[in-house]
């Protein structure tokens, strides 16, 4: 049986759920919500629960409290687009016929990319903040060292808001050294870039404090291999192409990632795409080859880095363009490539990096300083952008 929506979105996350909601603001009546999972997340929460500065249960809600009233949730997968036939495949055999699609289904996490890796989170000395269910568990792991070796890893390629991957390690540095327990304690970051962020305001900042915490970071590097029942992270170094095997009592590390397979499987990321990202106009966000496809937040072919403050500014303007575009009238709304990631650099202090698509400071406050540490911007993300996310952002109004 063929269902038929107005507005199609796939996938029920920020991105999904707050064009949704700004749509039916805007007047749109027939939406469709494609997401097949339960729960809905804020994920900017997982660093803070990881790190002991936040509770499990402030980060999740039911799908259903979040779908906007008036929008159709089907709780199903999409497994295919044929974006000639206007169609999307579910995996329960539907299909769902549309005048407009939205592809906005986040990126997967490719465990398997590094051998060893999947095993290695899931033991008894490793973890992953990316994944819910694995945060809590870091902090448990984290709160209870009093000495040994810690690596925090972060690959190279797309990645959720990058500067995440660091978060927990500053809180925790923050924690043993109230404890006296920092100076036994060996930190490694494995950062697969040249500099700590890639933005010298910001790199001045985290360095400092990476110098403050003692941590070895060790840049151009990645992790290539893990060996769960020997504790042994293996080191590639880029730069010199050597390599190194770390012995850790505790591993945490951030996945590769990509476009989901099903989507890479279809005609609407760019040819050669390695990463199967939809190929959008990257100020409009309205696909290139066809007009009533468009995408938005991690799976969009944009090129700003992937993050909730990106996103917010794209739904605006993906929400404005395609009521132009069901009007027959010229896209007028341009995205500028905004993205900001907040570092939670101790316990009760941030440094706010705003940016471009290019790495150039953009701050939201002309001429303010936001990459210093300050105690107002922790405030700000810890406390401020929870409240936003769930009152305002998931229901379009900021």
């Amino acid at each position: 049986m063929a269902l038929r929506h107005e507005v199609v979105i796939i996938g029920g996350g920020n991105a999904g759920v707050s064009l949704a909601a700004r749509l039916k603001r805007y007047g749109v009546k027939d939406i469709a919500l494609i997401e097949p999972k339960e729960h809905h997340f804020y994920q900017p929460l997982f660093s803070h629960i990881a790190g002991g500065r936040a509770q499990v249960r402030e980060a999740v809600r039911s799908q259903e409290s979040v779908t906007p009233k008036g929008v159709s949730w089907l709780k199903d997968r999409a497994v295919k687009v044929d974006a000639k036939a206007n169609s999307v495949m579910l995996a329960s055999g539907s299909t769902v016929n549309y005048e407009h699609l939205v592809v906005c289904p986040g990126l997967q996490y490719k465990w398997d990319a590094v051998p060893g890796l999947a095993e290695a989170v899931h033991s008894p000395y490793g973890s992953s903040h990316y994944e819910f269910e694995l945060a809590p568990k870091l902090w448990t792991l984290l709160s209870s060292l009093t000495s040994g070796t810690v690596v925090f890893t972060m690959p190279a390629g797309p990645v959720k808001c990058a500067g995440a991957s660091q978060k927990p390690m500053y809180l925790a540095c923050d924690y043993w050294r109230e404890r006296g327990v920092l100076e036994n304690i060996r930190v490694v970051m494995v950062q697969p870039y040249p500099t700590v962020f890639g933005i010298p305001e910001v790199d001045r900042e985290l360095e400092g404090k990476i110098a403050g915490y003692g941590i070895e970071l060790r840049t151009n590097s990645e992790l290539v291999a893990v060996n769960a029942a020997e504790r042994t992270a293996t080191i590639r170094n880029n730069a010199d192409h050597t390599s190194e095997d770390l012995q850790y009592d505790v591993l945490n590390a951030v996945p590769p990632q990509s476009a989901p397979d099903w989507l890479q499987a279809t005609d609407l990321p760019a040819p050669g795409d390695q990463h199967g990202f939809v190929e959008v106009d990257t100020q409009t966000l309205r696909h290139t080859r066809y007009p009533n496809v468009w995408s938005l937040g991690d799976a969009a072919g944009t090129a700003n880095s992937k993050a909730g403050g990106a996103l917010r500014k794209q739904t605006k303007v993906l929400a404005r363009n395609l009521l132009s575009a069901r009007k027959g009238e010229p896209l007028s709304q341009k995205y500028d490539g905004y993205s900001v990631c907040p570092f939670t650099v101790s316990r009760n202090t941030v440094v706010f990096a705003e940016f471009d698509h290019h790495y150039n400071p953009m701050p939201t406050i002309p001429k303010v300083a936001t990459w210093k540490e300050s105690r107002l911007s922790w405030w700000v993300d810890r406390d401020m952008f929870p409240q936003v996310y769930w009152h305002l952002i998931l229901k379009g109004r900021a």
